[in-house]
């Protein structure tokens, strides 16, 4: 079978599931996303994610299934906040937006984080003024 074709399966598989689920951290019933985006990834109230999608958000296809603690926040470019959630099993990091319903204030409590691969402007490449 084509890679191409597992994938196609896999997105049909997945598209009409529900998002509704128990956190397993906090243990508040979480429903569906009122808004801001597709797939429900972490708990609105605590933030707590699980480790359940490989590369693409909402494949469910890893096989870890580990709790995903909030590292930290940022802010895209965009403006748009951000939460990175870290796998407590597997080590493996995930950057999520955040959903019109999370705790805007957990959001902020967490530590402000660079989000890796992102380019530091470097103080030495000042404008040369003398030329």
């Amino acid at each position: 079978m084509s890679k191409t074709y597992r994938d196609r399966s896999r997105r049909k598989r997945f598209a009409g599931r529900s998002d509704e689920f128990r956190c397993r951290h906090c243990r508040v019933f979480v429903g569906a996303l009122p808004s801001g985006g597709r797939h429900r990834n972490h708990c609105p109230s605590c933030l707590y994610s699980r480790h359940v999608d490989g590369r693409v958000p909402g494949d469910r296809a890893s096989d870890c299934g580990g709790s995903m603690r909030p590292a930290g926040s940022f802010t895209r470019r965009n403006g748009e906040h951000a939460i990175v959630h870290r796998c407590m099993d597997c080590g493996f990091e995930r950057y999520n937006r955040i959903a019109a319903d999370d705790d805007f204030v957990a959001v902020l409590k967490l530590p402000i984080v660079e989000p890796r691969g992102h380019r530091k402007e470097a103080q030495s490449d000042e404008w040369d003024m003398t030329a």
